[in-house]
């Protein structure tokens, strides 16, 4: 079985250095990062089970970036930092943080929540693979499907009122809401990708930034959902120089 990714988010570059080293000697495939944009090239590379997130970074703080990763309900969270305050750790927890740690971090008690996460999070990804092992989707949706004249390529469905997207094959794939808003852009788009500006719109409601790899994770990480739950290619693509597009039809229920 390959080793769990983990990911360390940490400005002091000796902290983070004995952090990376201490959990790859725990069998851990650990990697560093000095902040979330450095984190969010990782995410946009490799699947990545756990990040370990401090409070206090330069430019994009440790609680803005873990209001972002809980658009991703794999990845969970142990926020780390100086602050102590019970205000500060209720912040934390309240944004989605899985486990909150003060510094300084005595490393077998970190190793103990990175493992008692990852084993939470494991429970999680069973009970969600039980619950959609059976690749039906809903009667609407196979009535839709049934009914396209013959040749007639198959399409996915989007359910806006589920939020779910069904393969054309009958596998149901639930969204988040960042997924739901991306998908829906997509889909309006008659295959035509979206720019990364429309999709910074209908994500974050502002314009795109260059220096901003947020919409890349959120592609990421859908495109990898697809996959895992179909075992093909998912038809989201990347369009040099524009942005995004769904490759393959698709209707919107």
């Amino acid at each position: 079985m390959p080793a769990v990714t983990i990911v360390v988010v940490e400005d002091e570059a000796s902290l983070r250095r004995d952090l990376v080293e201490y959990l790859r000697g725990c069998g851990f495939d650990a990697i560093g990062a000095k902040n979330g944009r450095e984190l969010d090239d990782v995410i946009a590379t490799r699947e990545v089970s756990l990040v370990i997130l401090d409070v206090n970074l330069p430019g994009e703080d440790g609680f803005k970036i873990a209001t972002r990763l809980r658009e991703m309900p794999s990845i969970g969270i142990i926020m780390v930092t100086a602050r102590g305050s019970t205000v500060d750790r209720v912040v934390g927890l309240e944004i989605g943080a899985d486990a909150y740690l003060v510094k300084p971090v005595e490393m077998r008690e970190l190793e103990a929540q990175c493992k008692a996460l990852l084993r939470r999070l494991e429970a999680n990804a069973a009970a969600q693979r039980a619950a959609g092992a059976t690749p039906t989707a809903a009667p609407h949706v196979h009535g839709a499907l049934a009914g396209a004249p013959a040749g007639e390529e198959a399409s996915w469905a989007l359910d806006a009122t589920d939020w779910s997207l069904t393969s054309p094959t009958g596998v149901r794939i639930s969204l988040t809401s960042m997924e739901m808003k991306l998908t829906s852009l997509l889909a309006s788009q008659a295959r035509q990708p979206a720019t990364r500006d429309q999709i910074s719109q209908a994500l974050y409601n502002r314009r795109w930034n260059p220096d901003d790899r947020s919409i890349d994770t959120v592609v990421g990480r859908l495109r990898h959902k697809v996959e895992a739950a179909i075992g093909a290619s998912a038809p989201l693509k990347s369009v040099h120089g524009v942005g995004y597009v769904f490759s393959a039809q698709v209707r919107v229920l």
